[in-house]
């Protein structure tokens, strides 16, 4: 199948208990002829602490960036990153892991500043302790390996810790994005992946990222929602049922694009729409990205793929919501789309 649409892809996986998505990076850099950056990877999961209802993270990940003949800029090739919602093929219990750890935190802004002034490359407490100095103080050793960073009047900002309960194990594949030879750039990750002997996660999934440019369009984005809503159980028949945070598009979303006025704005203006809508990621066909104008990620994401580790079903999925979006910007009737 042949697909003509710019996409990234994330794969969800897991590694075999000992080995971790650091492994993986690095066979895949071998083969490339590439080299694996370490880097800090935000993510926010729920919290069960009262009055914080969410701890955001920094984990380790790992960039797989190749050299260019000219000399010029390393390109990537893809990254190897922690996903919080990878949960049930980790044993808790397990003790961390030598050179694993994170950081948490409650305020997404304190981590931004660790990840740009900390040192991923480094361990703990090396790696927080530039940030440290940033706001004044140093790191403060802790039970278990932790290491605590207060400002001045001794109000905490963040701690890091040994990563707990195999979390080096999940292992998601995030491509650069794909513009040609779809099938080729995602075997040259999975084949690796499965020759190390990883695994389909029990709540995994494969998202695509379309390059969203074509939809800063407030009636192609409109006709686009509306014929996933009515075609969604066929068009997710085959996700996950395990797989976490997915979800019908909100209805408040479907009642301002069905609005027969939203399709007359201008992008701009139906841009504030949505944005004050404040609409959720965690759903089938997440739209977020588009609406706040996500500059590195400006794509429209289909979550409801289950994980695949090899590259024929997921351009055969790539196939199929290609033709979605592409029916969507034409000025065929809706009622005449019929998925594939």
């Amino acid at each position: 199948m042949t697909v003509d649409w710019k996409i990234g892809v994330e794969i969800e996986t897991m590694a075999p208990r000992g080995r971790s998505r650091r492994d993986l990076a690095e066979v895949v850099a071998e083969r490339v002829g590439g080299r694996v950056r370490r880097f800090f990877l935000a993510q926010s999961e729920p919290s069960l602490v009262p009055g914080r209802p969410v701890f955001e993270n920094l984990t380790l990940g790992f960039a797989v960036e190749r050299p260019v003949a000219n000399g010029g800029p390393k390109v990537l090739v893809a990254r190897f990153v922690d996903d919080l919602t990878l949960q049930d093929d980790c044993d808790r219990s397990a003790p961390p892991k030598p050179g694993w750890w994170r950081v948490v935190g409650d305020d997404p802004r304190w981590l931004r500043l660790c990840a740009r002034h900390g040192d991923a490359t480094l361990d703990l407490p090396e790696a927080i302790s530039r940030f440290a100095a940033v706001v004044g103080t140093r790191p403060e050793a802790g039970p278990g390996g932790m290491w605590k960073i207060t400002d001045d009047a001794g109000a905490s900002i963040l701690i890091a810790a040994p990563l707990p309960g195999e979390r080096e194990r999940p292992c998601e594949i995030v491509t650069a994005p794909l513009e040609r030879d779809h099938a080729a750039g995602l075997e040259a990750l999975l084949e690796p992946a499965r020759e190390l002997g990883f695994t389909a996660p029990i709540e995994g999934a494969v998202h695509l990222h379309f390059d969203a440019a074509p939809f800063r369009d407030a009636r192609a984005l409109a006709r686009l929602l509306e014929l996933y809503d009515r075609h969604r159980d066929v068009l997710r028949a085959q996700h996950n049922k395990r797989c976490r945070r997915l979800g019908p598009t909100e209805p408040k979303v479907l009642d301002a694009v069905r609005d027969p006025a939203f399709s007359t704005l201008a992008w701009e203006d139906a841009r504030e729409r949505l944005l004050a809508l404040e609409p959720s990621k965690y759903v089938d066909l997440n739209i977020r990205n588009l609406v706040y104008d996500v500059g590195y990620k400006h794509t429209i994401e289909v979550r409801v793929l289950p994980t695949w580790l090899h590259a024929e079903p997921i351009v055969a999925a790539m196939g199929t919501f290609e033709a979605l979006l592409r029916y969507a910007l034409s000025d065929a009737p809706v009622d005449g789309y019929s998925p594939r």
